[in-house]
């Protein structure tokens, strides 16, 4: 075994969307990713893990493949960025894009609670959306689910 390269951890986040169309009709939002930096150095850097996991937005992409990026700089910038892409019932691709910004007042809400948007291929906010992850229920998942990786 070598020396730990990087780490991983898995994080899930339930919540709502609206679609711009119809903001007063909110409906279930979640996804599960698998968060993963393969190097601390460019991690050090970049402050980036790379994102795979599924997304469930009942009624406009039930149960689909997301692949993305999360910034991850709670100390350096005060901010937890999620940005992945996933392709929509309709066939048509969708970019997901939100952030937490850590505010030291308001610490656990700020941490736990992620408002986004949903962009369509040509930019356009077609949802809002706010997620949380829930202390309750998931933090020991989410703590017990952080390994340093290894070199192959």
């Amino acid at each position: 075994m070598g020396i730990a390269q990087g780490f991983r951890f898995d994080e899930t986040m339930s919540g709502t969307y609206a679609l711009v169309e119809s903001p007063s009709q909110h409906r279930p939002l979640s996804f599960s990713v698998e968060a993963r930096v393969p190097s601390l150095w460019r991690y050090l850097r970049d402050h980036r893990a790379t994102l795979r996991g599924t997304l469930e937005a009942v009624g406009f992409a039930d149960y689909v493949p997301i692949e993305g990026t999360m910034l991850l700089a709670p100390l350096s910038a005060r901010v937890i960025g999620y940005e992945f892409n996933f392709t929509g019932n309709d066939g048509k691709p969708y970019r997901f894009a939100g952030h937490k910004t850590l505010l030291l007042n308001d610490l656990v809400r700020s941490l736990t609670e992620l408002p986004a948007e949903i962009y369509s291929s040509t930019g356009t906010v077609v949802a809002t959306s706010t997620t949380r992850f829930n202390l309750r229920s998931d933090l020991l998942q989410f703590l017990a689910s952080w390994r340093l990786t290894r070199a192959s």
